[in-house]
């Protein structure tokens, strides 16, 4: 019987996406790799946005990529069938299903501009029963561990209570929540959306936010994130900065 990873790998012959967007040799941790995952995880959030995902479906999707490709090899299997996989999974685990025909048109008008909708063929229906093996495949490696806590939760949270610190003219005048919320996206281009804690990670886009536009808190006895997260340091919020900056890089190089 054909397993899943059988069928996942026979699609890397399919058209739906242009080869020059598949990159392969070298170690794990090259740019090469790291590139590929940028423009994969850019992917998803842009065909999450195309099929109305709410923000949090979305960001399950590039978590559930980044914890697949932290257990298997990239070139082992095709990054984009395996995201449009995590997208239809990201939708059933968030309870915003995603109707695979929908998955495939999106993704197949990322990679042909203008082009038509996909003909009901053979192939149409090879590609959808791939997604679907994929998506078995990602189970299976993720130990059915498909549900994660995101730092949204806790941004949402901390935004509120920063805000009751901050002079309400100098607040609206900044987009301190604005900025925060993308920059929390942007953590998802990356592994760094796996290696820092929820609350770390929520912390150190505020605290970015803030230095960025020059909005100062009231001094106390502690920082204002040390009350707000009692087990985070700033090494920890500069680590997960670093990260970030990094992946600004990464994006620059990938244009």
């Amino acid at each position: 019987m054909e397993g899943p990873s059988s069928r996942v790998q026979a699609t890397r012959d399919r058209p739906l996406w242009p080869a020059g967007r598949r990159e392969s040799g070298g170690d794990a941790e090259s740019d090469r790799d790291i590139k590929t995952h940028f423009r994969v995880c850019r992917f998803i959030m842009e065909t999450g946005v195309k099929l109305g995902m709410r923000s949090v479906p979305v960001t399950t999707a590039c978590v559930l990529y980044h914890r697949f490709f932290e257990r298997v090899s990239l070139h082992a299997y095709e990054p984009y069938l395996v995201a449009m996989s995590c997208v239809y999974l990201a939708g059933k685990v968030e309870e915003q299903h995603i109707r695979t025909r929908d998955i495939l048109n999106v993704s197949h008008r990322y990679f042909n501009s203008g082009s038509a909708p996909l003909e009901c063929d053979k192939e149409f229906w090879d590609l959808r029963d791939s997604v679907v093996q994929c998506e078995l495949l990602i189970l299976r490696q993720l130990n059915f561990h498909v549900s994660f806590e995101h730092p949204h939760k806790y941004l949402l949270h901390y935004l509120l209570s920063v805000k009751s610190l901050v002079n309400r003219h100098a607040w609206s005048r900044t987009p301190i929540a604005e900025t925060s919320w993308a920059l929390l996206r942007d953590c998802y281009h990356g592994a760094m959306c796996i290696r820092h804690t929820p609350q770390h990670i929520a912390i150190a886009t505020l605290h970015l936010a803030l230095n960025s536009y020059g909005v100062e808190l009231p001094v106390g006895e502690k920082e204002w994130w040390q009350v707000l997260c009692v087990d985070v340091t700033k090494a920890d919020i500069d680590a997960v900065i670093s990260d970030l900056l990094q992946l600004y890089d990464m994006e620059a190089k990938c244009i």
